[in-house]
């Protein structure tokens, strides 16, 4: 079992640069709904099959954020592209920025001894939701060719972008509260 739930985490890392390619090379923008959404699933059921058996580990709790961190990259990167919009590009750029300064607080923390201070919380949960079903928004407009769809993805889009800044900010307070 724990080989299959390392597997899921390692899945969404290597499928992130496969569904780039899906979607900026091939326009296969199904293909790569279907396997974002297995991505997504995959998230999910590693966590959940770590702790019900527990088999949590701290490579998982390591590598399991930057497997999300990844897929999301590649993903905001491809709808930059394929959409040639400065709104995804400049509110994905934003999201990413504090994926990496979350990554860097949580190697301080390490270094400090206070891994406690960036423990995912509930909210970064739901941050991460939100953003994996905006891009899935975005896909099904892309692939219904609906302009009223991504429409829609964009506020979505703003949305995470506030969850995401609201998570960045809270780990930044409670890393320097000392």
């Amino acid at each position: 079992m724990n080989y299959f739930i390392q597997f899921l985490t390692y899945f969404r890392i290597f499928i992130a640069p496969v569904i780039f390619f899906l979607i900026t090379a091939f326009n296969s923008y199904e293909w790569a709904l279907f396997l974002f959404i297995l991505a997504s699933i995959s998230d999910y059921y590693d966590g959940f099959l770590a702790r019900k058996y527990k088999l949590e580990s701290i490579i998982g709790e390591v590598i399991d954020p930057i497997a999300d961190k990844i897929l999301t990259m590649f993903l905001i990167l491809a709808l930059s592209i394929e959409l040639s919009s400065i709104f995804v590009g400049i509110i994905g750029g934003m999201i990413l920025a504090r994926e990496f300064w979350v990554a860097a607080l949580r190697d301080f923390n390490a270094r400090q001894k206070t891994p406690e201070s960036t423990k995912v919380t509930f909210l970064a949960k739901f941050k991460t939701s939100i953003q994996f079903i905006t891009i899935c928004f975005y896909l099904i407009g892309l692939g219904l060719k609906s302009s009223f769809i991504l429409f829609i993805s964009n506020f979505f889009l703003f949305f995470a972008l506030i969850i995401t800044l609201q998570t960045g900010v809270s780990y930044t307070i409670a890393s320097f509260k000392r």
